[in-house]
């Protein structure tokens, strides 16, 4: 082991196990995340000063809302997975693609399957669609802070080989010391980002609908094409054009665009001034 690396913490990725069900530090960073996320939601949705008045959306809302962006999660990280990063794998096993026991979850699928569930959601429920994008981005780093501290747990999607001095030999990352990416995007993606939409939101973020939306998507694409110069990229793909580019970073560009588009419009726009 080389002198600087220092040893992966031995930590079971089940965390029970009775007889032939398991509870895995994976599946509780999405049940914590989604429940920890609707706590906050709610409480930011019942806080009308944070909007101007009252809120456009009833606390009340979210406890129909958390459970088909739950499956939105779910369906879209699967289905993004399938298309993105391993989809000539799954075309000659296309039963695999069922197994999400066996890993393999995409953040951008998941992000465009919530998307999708919440329009759904508000087209049925006549909820404004932006503002309910605002209350799910303020939330969404809770989640994306446990699901990569699991990740680390697994000794999964580790990063390159580097000679930092707390640089990790991971169980399945060969003999040489690599980056934590893990912990990287724990930090910038879940704290980091997490941080920066609550200062935004006390200083009137929710009233110009789209803007806490728009922050989160714009900050995420910039730390996540930042970390994915330390990650070790997929497998089954490798580096694209080049040498340099990874699947993360191709899909987080258009992330970059989208962000500051949302933040545009939502700023040229006359902030809510609901009665209460």
């Amino acid at each position: 082991m080389p002198l600087l690396a220092l040893p992966f913490p031995n930590i079971d990725p089940i965390l029970i196990e009775l007889g032939p069900f398991a509870i895995r530090w994976y599946a509780l960073a999405y049940v914590a995340g989604l429940l920890l996320g609707w706590w906050l939601a709610k409480r930011l949705c019942a806080e009308g000063a944070l909007w101007g008045g009252r809120s456009p959306i009833p606390p009340e809302a979210f406890d129909d809302a958390v459970v088909w962006i739950a499956f939105g999660v779910i369906l879209g990280g699967r289905i993004g997975y399938v298309l993105f990063y391993n989809l000539t794998y799954y075309v000659e096993h296309p039963l695999e693609a069922l197994t999400v026991w066996h890993g393999g979850m995409s953040f951008h699928g998941g992000f465009l399957g919530s998307i999708l569930a919440m329009g759904l959601f508000c087209r049925r429920r006549e909820i404004p669609l932006m503002s309910m994008l605002d209350i799910a981005a303020a939330v969404v780093p809770i989640g994306l802070f446990l699901g990569r501290i699991a990740n680390f747990i697994n000794g999964e999607l580790w990063g390159r080989v580097t000679d930092v001095a707390w640089g990790i030999v991971f169980p399945t990352g060969g003999p040489l010391p690599r980056h934590p990416s893990q912990l990287y995007e724990a930090v910038l993606e879940g704290l980091v980002i997490f941080i920066v939409l609550q200062i935004a939101i006390r200083r009137g973020a929710l009233a110009r609908p789209g803007l806490v939306a728009g922050l989160f998507v714009l900050l995420y694409g910039c730390a996540r094409i930042a970390v994915e110069f330390v990650r070790e990229p997929d497998a089954q793909l490798g580096y694209l054009l080049g040498g340099w580019l990874t699947m993360g970073m191709l899909l987080s560009v258009p992330m970059l665009l989208v962000g500051l588009a949302l933040i545009l419009r939502a700023r040229r726009r006359p902030a809510l001034a609901l009665q209460p």
